[in-house]
């Protein structure tokens, strides 16, 4: 295992739900291995109050969460990212500003739960759902036995398609 702390960017439009989320369950589950950051190309210039109160719940310290734009990651100023993952389709699809050092990238989409309709308890499950899906991914992620070889790049897509502890993990190499 390696020193070295990894810089991750998630990255949805809004920067409201999603990549928050995946912000704080790396840097917990990271275990100082990683620092996570987040960012939207498009962010509200809020977080969702509901995925505020799933992380607060969860024990996280949610008084830093901000919406931001992945404006701030791209200057020369900003951290050096190692892996940038989009958790929405959206942003997924969008032209990205050119990334310092030139991190590896994949795709991990998730049903966005900030347009979940119905009763507060459908509207949680969707947030509860997002949030564990994040962590599944994350999980397997921070497991991952070396972050610099060439498989990487197959092996952070196939994270990508895991929807929760149910499916298999992807195969270590």
């Amino acid at each position: 295992m390696s020193d070295k702390t990894y810089n991750v960017l998630f990255i949805c439009t809004g920067n409201s739900a999603r990549s928050i989320m995946a912000e704080a369950i790396l840097n917990r589950e990271g275990k100082g291995r990683f620092k996570a950051y987040s960012a939207g190309s498009h962010p509200g210039g809020t977080v969702n109050p509901h995925a505020l109160s799933l992380l607060a719940n969860l024990g996280y310290d949610v008084s830093q969460f901000r919406s931001k734009s992945w404006d701030e990651f791209a200057g020369a100023d900003a951290p050096e990212m190692d892996f940038i993952f989009t958790v929405c389709d959206d942003a997924a699809g969008e032209t990205c500003p050119i990334w310092p050092g030139r991190p590896a990238s994949a795709h991990w989409g998730v049903p966005d739960p900030a347009r979940a309709k119905g009763t507060p308890a459908e509207v949680q499950l969707a947030f509860d759902d997002a949030y564990r899906m994040l962590a599944t991914r994350i999980g397997i992620f921070v497991n991952l036995p070396h972050l610099d070889d060439v498989s990487l790049h197959h092996r952070l897509h196939e994270i990508g398609k895991v929807s929760h502890g149910n499916d298999e993990a992807p195969p270590a190499a």
